[in-house]
């Protein structure tokens, strides 16, 4: 799998479990896989819930802030990147 820089934390939430991502570059849409790295951080997991301006989206372009309902804390400045198969 490849893995394509799009975005990073810029804050996280512990209740719920969210974090707080700019996406830099590229697209991404619920369904993507996503790896969340950083010194402490390295998981990976599967897009389930994303809301920008407290509203439901399926989809963020670079330049936007979404919300992302995640599995394990991360932290500011981790760098969130989407696996691409192949």
């Amino acid at each position: 799998m490849s893995e394509e820089r799009i975005g990073e934390v810029v804050k996280f939430f512990s209740k719920p479990c969210v974090a707080a991502v700019k996406i830099t570059e590229g697209e991404l849409t619920v369904g993507d896989t996503i790896r969340i790295m950083g010194h402490t951080t390295d998981f990976t997991q599967v897009v389930t819930s994303m809301e920008a301006d407290n509203k439901e989206a399926e989809r963020a372009m670079a330049g936007d802030f979404v919300g992302i309902k995640i599995s394990d804390r991360a932290r500011a400045g981790d760098k969130v990147f989407k696996l691409a198969s192949g």
